[in-house]
């Protein structure tokens, strides 16, 4: 991903009749425009599989990488000691940042999916409703001409979070604290466990008040960026959806392009 465009940005505006197009001033027919439509929805289910995969590839790395060195760490009384969990409890969080921005990706995809079968096959499957469409064409044309991300780093780093990424660091701070209190020998006072947390040259007080704070941080980024019902895009109602398109007006513009 690269760039971002701050500079306003004009909407798409259709004044022709359905199906003109600027470009080629060729007017499509019925089948044409349902047919053009189908091969641009298998493309973008496509692309939302294949960003969904990339999810479930970070994914498989924290749990695989969490644990062998969990695995490791607990293999011997002595020759180990808890600097290595606290070390991969680093490399978690960049997994993390990884997955947040491959989530990003993924939402804009699975958005574009969601709009058309919502406003496209429904309608073909119920041509005798009336509904207020709410120019749903122009909204798709506007995304496909300015792609950008529909949430932010900071809320795609939640949901991965709430999703996955809580639990791996709740096993990661219990192995830690367990680590601490059985290694080498079973520990009698706190005054023994608080000895052992020391990393090297660093003090005790300086690696704690840095757990803490790390601690901290993962809770207040899943408590902060929580929406209530934003999670449920992939069944989400024609309004939502809709008010999801348009939001990104009062968001900033971010002009998407994709990484390889």
């Amino acid at each position: 991903m690269n760039s971002t465009s701050k500079q306003p940005r004009p909407r798409v505006q259709s004044t022709e009749p359905f199906g003109k197009s600027d470009i080629t001033r060729h007017t499509l027919s019925r089948s044409e425009f349902n047919t053009a439509m189908v091969h641009l929805y298998r493309g973008e289910v496509g692309r939302a599989n294949t960003w969904r995969l990339r999810l479930d590839g970070t994914t498989n790395w924290a749990v695989l990488t969490t644990g062998a060195t969990l695995s490791f760490a607990f293999s011997s009384t002595s020759e180990t000691t808890h600097v290595m969990i606290l070390v991969n409890s680093l490399l978690i969080l960049y997994f993390l940042y990884i997955e947040a921005r491959r989530y990003m990706f993924y939402d804009l995809w699975r958005t574009r999916v969601r709009l058309m079968e919502i406003e496209f096959f429904a309608e073909m499957l119920t041509p005798d409703e009336v509904v207020n469409r709410d120019h749903w064409r122009e909204l798709l044309a506007d995304e496909l001409i300015y792609p950008r991300f529909r949430i932010s780093i900071w809320r795609a780093l939640g949901r991965r979070l709430r999703r996955n990424y809580i639990w791996i660091f709740a096993v990661l701070l219990v192995s830690w604290v367990v680590k601490i209190v059985i290694h080498p020998v079973p520990a009698q006072t706190l005054s023994d466990v608080y000895n052992r947390i020391g990393v090297g040259p660093i003090p005790v007080w300086l690696v704690v008040a840095g757990g803490i704070m790390f601690n901290i941080f993962i809770i207040f980024v899943t408590i902060w960026t929580r929406e209530r019902g934003a999670e449920d895009d992939e069944t989400s109602s024609r309004h939502r959806m809709q008010q999801k398109m348009k939001s990104i007006e009062l968001d900033g513009n971010v002009t998407v392009r994709d990484e390889t």
